[in-house]
């Protein structure tokens, strides 16, 4: 059974100063001062991906992590962009679809310095390269301070995230934190707490519910989301716009246009959907998306979508509320036949979308009918003011 046992010692100074602080606040004179923490840790005894020592600033957590398990790697980011630190030897299409697992999937952020980046988006992406790298080197990633630098709001949604992905990949990462509040988001296998001087094993269970509600919103919000949309900041004037919320913040965004069609006049497609930076790693796009789809196969319509993202059309291949018409790059034919196929290459140039057709379940007709505003017999339309 492996057992923590560190013991730090450290001279203490004798000058004048010294002395007269030991005098003002009745310390002992002693010519060191020792700290040891000695318990049973047994983190080998199961399988395991994640492990995190939590505790009070001074608790011993930064030395027990590097103690046992070795220190943080430290980090160059000295490339034009985020992208050019990556090592070479990462293909776009991997570094693509770690950013968007730690949620940094605002694209223009890629083709920036990591020191002009906002503090939450140097976090993801520290955290997508400590990923790639693990991945690649098949040794365990090790974070010290972690979120200690971010909004808990951000630091809550990015523990969830860069779990998530370490589990699916198969991959070990050990975090020291003060912070309890991301224990339940990033739901560690095992947790070491230095000032008990305690190892507790824990069973994995969901992250906390996130409570959303998804309405029609002005075109005026978009605004709010244009900077971080992957294509451009345009979206046609003629969309219709829809919000969702979370404790009455629009954390997420999608434009719809109705799609012209040589056989079919009743095709929608998502123009433009986009989650504020703060709340991507939720996968509040695809609610979003998985809501409107639901609400027009009730009335009907067909609901489309036309990705370019390369990681965007993995998850969406994933998903099975959505079915792969047309491969990335094709414009005419190409329609999928049978499983949803893996997209497993991004083929560059000229913009490769695919497209994808929601085939989800329908929604209540009167919920479908709030959502897009249609005349229902049990909704009671709000009569229109007199005119000016």
């Amino acid at each position: 059974m492996a057992t923590i046992d560190v013991t730090v010692s450290t001279t203490v100074g004798s000058s004048g100063r010294a002395r007269q602080l030991e005098s003002m606040f009745d310390v002992p004179r002693a010519p060191k001062q020792t700290l040891r923490w000695r318990f049973e840790a047994p983190y080998e005894d199961k399988p395991w991906n994640v492990g995190l020592i939590v505790g009070p600033s001074g608790a011993g957590k930064s030395t027990i992590l590097r103690s046992a398990f070795g220190e943080q790697k430290s980090l160059d980011w000295g490339g034009e962009s985020v992208i050019d630190s990556f090592d070479s030897a990462h293909r776009m299409v991997d570094i693509a679809d770690v950013c968007q697992a730690v949620g940094f999937n605002t694209v223009p952020a890629w083709l920036r310095p990591h020191c002009v980046l906002s503090v939450g988006e140097q976090f993801r992406v520290d955290l997508a390269r400590r990923l790639v790298d693990a991945g690649m080197s098949g040794e365990p990633i090790v974070v010290d301070e972690f979120t200690s630098v971010v909004d808990r709001q951000v630091a809550k949604i990015g523990s969830h995230a860069f779990a998530k992905y370490v589990r699916r990949h198969e991959l070990r990462a050990v975090l020291a934190t003060c912070h309890y509040d991301v224990i339940d988001w990033l739901q560690p296998d095992w947790v070491i707490e230095p000032a008990e001087q305690r190892f507790t094993w824990r069973s994995v269970q969901p992250r906390p519910r996130v409570t959303v509600d998804v309405s029609p919103v002005d075109y005026t919000a978009w605004k709010t989301f244009a900077p971080f949309h992957y294509l451009s900041a345009e979206l046609n004037k003629a969309a219709r716009c829809f919000g969702l919320f979370v404790n009455g913040e629009c954390v997420a965004f999608a434009g719809l246009l109705m799609r012209p069609h040589p056989t079919s006049k009743n095709i929608w497609g998502v123009s433009r959907v986009v989650t504020l930076p703060d709340w991507q790693g939720l996968g509040l796009a695809f609610v979003l998306m998985d809501a409107l789809g639901a609400a027009h196969k009730t009335f009907g319509r067909r609901l489309r979508m036309y990705p370019a993202h390369p990681a965007l059309m993995r998850s969406m291949d994933r998903s099975p509320s959505w079915s792969l018409r047309e491969k990335p790059g094709l414009r005419k034919g190409g329609v999928a036949k049978g499983p949803n196929s893996q997209i497993k290459q991004w083929r560059a140039g000229n913009r490769p979308c695919a497209v994808f057709e929601y085939i989800g379940k329908e929604a209540a007709p009167l919920d479908a009918a709030r959502l897009l505003q249609f005349h229902h017999p049990e909704w009671r339309i709000p009569p229109r003011g007199p005119r000016g």
